[in-house]
């Protein structure tokens, strides 16, 4: 029966025009009845027809009354209520089309950055319970998170009881043999159960087995979907298919899933068992590996911290030599992972925050002003019968239908802004950053859109809702009625325009500390000069390549075909490029000092004879290398100014010597020349002591080619990589660079310039916002007090006087909103310090600049109004009301 009724109820609701026309034809005869009974009985007609009237209740309240019973009443208004939304919206579109834009605009702009926030800091890494995942690493005083020796590696392994499993990874590179000569390709070798600790299953094939790390083990690699794809062309059978890395036949034995990353070794493309085959790999001195590991149930990141200290500790105690001031460091893998990004995104994600709070500011005030020119409206329809309840639902579906075009728009820029943004990493970073591959409005960016679409709805709904529920609206109907109630909402305009300027002024001054960052990171002092440099990475596989003296043969062909180039001024050789990392270190002894077993660490370097020259690196003092320095000849070195600072002060080390920790007469090296500081770490990295070692005293087959122009560096890049692979056909080349752009693109700097680009953005959307939110109240204000100010000019008020009044009005605005926002810059700044570099939080000169720019253009929008007002006829002011 209910079933029934409630479908009776919801045909009359839709197809309800019939018995619309019926009512109102009874409730006319019932009007005219009742008024009929009150003439016979002597009224008036018009106080007869008004008895009539309030007998039935009035007309309004009685058609609601049978509407209610007739049909589905929230239906029935929520479809009133849309339409009237939507006719509301058409008869003011500027405020329509500013209002959605503003929220699209804000909306966008968060939900953007927090699809980025999300690929990086939310979205669980693609491994089994990756919460349980650490990495595991030494620590020193100069690095937090060292390389771990295969020998301290093995130590942990059998020593640990609180990881289930350890296992260890390292770079390098590959040349892939091929039918267009070699190629250089991106690989990582790993302990046999590395995969296995992740929780990785190949989607193709097997995983590696524990005896294919055994240096008598056949060689296998398992490769990424990627490479598989790529160059391999998919082929289904490639699993067991043998090739050619590094002149070794390798047995591809596996293809890991599609969705397989793993940030810290980059694009690595195949994946190969490591093995100690000598060398470094069995010196506890060399470090070259870093662990990860999977804690056991139960176990916490501190408590592996704890134990791993104490075993590193031990270690120390049993290998003074070679473990002296090293300790362990465990963290969380994702953490790892993430590493300077999070304070990026961080910052980016509270930029955009920001704006979207002045959006939602500038909206709530545009409503407010728009609440007071409805006012008689809505005082009518109270008065016609509208409830508080009724009126407040009307506003809630207005917020909606706004709400639901802003968000609209919002979701389509931030898909935009999304693909923009993705378009802009390069490849290097991309590498570096896998996680970011494939961001898009998906999962939890949709939801966060919804979270968003709910607090819109709410606060635009509550600027008119709050004068319905204070009872104002009656007032609408009463001449003067704006005097007090008016006063109230300027009131609250005033202190939304006072949020506007602090959080503008906010994103204005981070933006500005962002933006000197960058262009101090990257005019700092390199050392060199780094215009008209091109640069390449070579690689030789092959044992006839393995041996010194075909090494040498191998650099100086390089040298010479790179020399006869046009446009090729000067060519060198290095072991690593500047403005790459501070590591690749040694430990050297100074003869004649005292020696407590301390490490002195410093960067190694192996440069040609011409580098110096090259790259155009002032001389200190004594020499630099030349073609005689070369195997069999008295072993030399070329120290940096900071060595020869912190390990020579006050004397000339020109003609010292230093060597191992032994000081063996094989590794002494004589001292023969002190060059500037070259900045070999990142940007804004300390200077390390370095010491540079003659190329052809330590040759090898794979290096950097550093090349100065008389031209542009990057029209040399494509001859170069050609006549290099002229040479020979196993020789495989890679990331060809231009020195300049090399330096502009790293890490460090990217990070940085795309953060203050955002962060640009963001402000200088805020200042626009802000500003229209302040020429909206300072306007509105004016409008208010039309009468007030044509009564003072009326009453021989100077123009002047009436700039003073509107002036000093939006003065005082400004001026609290510059102070807070200051206030606010200087915390927000605090915690952004990680991105800045050569700033201070509190720099004084830009937050007066900054202030002076907000206040100027706030005070340009203020003076809009204000000339309106002083050109106030006292007549036309007069008849105002």
């Amino acid at each position: 029966m209910n079933l029934r009724a409630g479908i009776t109820r919801l045909i009359n609701a839709i197809g309800r025009t019939d018995h619309d026309r019926d009512f109102d034809a009874e409730l006319d005869s019932h009007l005219q009845l009742h008024t009929d009974d009150n003439l016979r009985a002597g009224m008036p007609p018009d106080q007869a027809r008004r008895h009539a009237l309030l007998k039935l209740g009035g007309i309004e309240s009685a058609r609601q009354r049978y509407r209610e019973r007739a049909g589905v009443p929230w239906l029935e208004h929520l479809a009133q209520d849309l339409r009237f939304s939507a006719r509301q919206l058409r008869k003011a579109p500027g405020f329509a089309v500013t209002a959605v834009a503003t929220l699209a605009l804000g909306a966008g702009a968060a939900l953007a950055i927090f699809a980025f926030v999300d690929a990086a800091l939310l979205r669980p890494l693609p491994y089994r319970d990756p919460a349980r995942l650490v990495s595991a690493t030494e620590r020193t005083a100069e690095i937090p998170h060292a390389a771990i020796s295969h020998p301290d590696y093995l130590d942990w392994k059998r020593l640990n009881t609180v990881f289930s499993g350890i296992e260890a990874h390292k770079g390098g590179g590959l040349a892939l043999s091929s039918a267009s000569g070699a190629q250089l390709v991106p690989s990582a070798r790993v302990t046999a159960g590395f995969f296995r600790v992740l929780g990785v299953v190949p989607a193709v094939g097997r995983d590696f087995v524990e005896s294919e790390d055994q240096p008598s083990a056949t060689r296998v690699a398992i490769i990424t979907d990627a490479a598989w794809h790529s160059r391999f062309g998919g082929r289904p059978d490639i699993v067991g298919q043998t090739i050619s890395l590094s002149g070794d036949p390798t047995t591809i034995v596996g293809v890991l899933p599609p969705s397989f990353h793993f940030a810290p070794r980059g694009a690595a493309e195949f994946w190969l068992p490591f093995r100690a085959t000598g060398g470094c790999d069995l010196r506890r001195s060399c470090h070259s590996m870093t662990g990860v590991a999977r804690l056991k149930d139960g176990v916490t990141v501190d408590q592996a911290q704890a134990e791993m200290t104490g075993i590193a500790a031990a270690l120390e105690r049993q290998y003074p030599d070679t473990n002296r001031g090293q300790s362990a460091s465990v963290l969380p893998l994702a953490e790892t992972i993430v590493g300077d990004l999070r304070p990026a995104l961080l910052t980016l994600l509270g930029g955009a925050a920001l704006l979207l709070v002045i959006a939602w500011v500038n909206v709530v005030s545009l409503l407010l002003v728009r609440s007071e020119g409805r006012k008689r409206e809505l005082a009518v329809r109270s008065t016609l019968g509208a409830s508080g309840g009724r009126l407040v639902r009307q506003f809630l579906t207005e917020s909606v239908v706004l709400t639901a075009a802003g968000m609209t728009g919002g979701l389509l820029l931030a898909g935009a802004a999304i693909r923009l943004l993705s378009s802009l990493i390069s490849d290097d970073m991309q590498a570096r950053l896998p996680f970011l591959s494939g961001v898009g409005l998906e999962g939890r960016v949709l939801v966060a859109a919804l979270v968003l679409a709910v607090v819109s709805v709410a606060l635009l709904a509550v600027a008119p809702s709050v004068r319905v529920r204070f009872g104002e609206l009656r007032d609408g109907l009463t001449e003067g009625a704006r005097g007090s109630s008016g006063t109230a909402w300027r009131r609250l305009g005033f202190r939304l325009v006072v949020v506007e300027l602090a959080t503008a002024m906010v994103l204005l001054v981070g933006a500005s500390l962002l933006g000197q960052s960058v262009y101090r990171l990257l005019n700092v002092e390199l050392g060199f000069d780094a215009d008209r440099l091109a640069t390449l990475q070579v690689s030789a596989m092959g044992a006839r390549f393995a041996d010194d003296d075909a090494a040498i043969r191998l650099g100086r062909d390089v040298e010479a075909r790179a020399l006869a180039l046009p446009g090729v001024a000067s060519v060198a050789l290095a072991s690593v490029l500047p403005v790459s990392f501070n590591g690749n270190t040694d430990w050297v002894r100074i003869v004649g000092r005292p020696w407590t077993g301390t490490h002195i660490e410093v960067n190694m370097r192996e440069v040609s004879a011409r580098y110096f020259d090259t790259v155009r690196s002032r001389l200190l003092a004594g020499r630099v290398f030349t073609g005689d320095d070369t195997l069999g000849r008295p072993r030399v070195t070329v120290i940096n100014k900071t060595m020869a600072v912190k390990y020579f002060p006050g004397e000339d080390p020109v003609g010292r010597q230093f060597g191992d920790r032994e000081l063996t007469p094989s590794s002494l090296k004589t001292i023969i020349g002190v060059v500037d500081d070259i900045r070999e770490g990142p940007l804004n990295a300390e200077t390390w002591p370095a010491v540079y070692y003659p190329f052809e005293q330590g040759p090898s087959s794979g290096f950097a080619v550093i090349v100065r122009t008389s031209q542009d560096a990057a029209s040399v890049l494509a001859p170069l990589d050609a006549a290099i692979r002229a040479i020979d056909g196993d020789l495989g080349t890679r990331n060809p660079a231009v020195m300049r752009e090399r330096i502009k693109d790293s890490p460090v700097a990217y990070l940085r310039r795309s953060s203050t680009w955002l962060a640009g953005g963001f402000a200088v959307l805020a200042l626009l916002l802000s500003i229209i939110g302040l020429y909206g109240v300072i306007s509105y204000s004016v409008g208010q007090r039309t009468r007030e100010i044509g009564l003072r000019v009326a009453m021989g008020a100077e123009r002047s006087a009436v700039y003073r009044l509107i002036l000093g009005e939006a003065g005082r605005l400004i001026v609290f909103g510059v102070v807070l926002g200051a206030a606010g810059a200087v915390a927000a700044a605090r915690l952004m310090r990680t991105l800045l570099f050569g700033t201070t939080p509190w720099d004084v000169p830009t937050l007066v600049a900054v202030a002076a720019v907000l206040a100027s253009a706030a005070l340009l929008a203020s003076y809009l109004p204000a000339r309106r007002a002083a050109s106030v006829s006292p007549m036309d002011a007069l008849r105002v009301e």
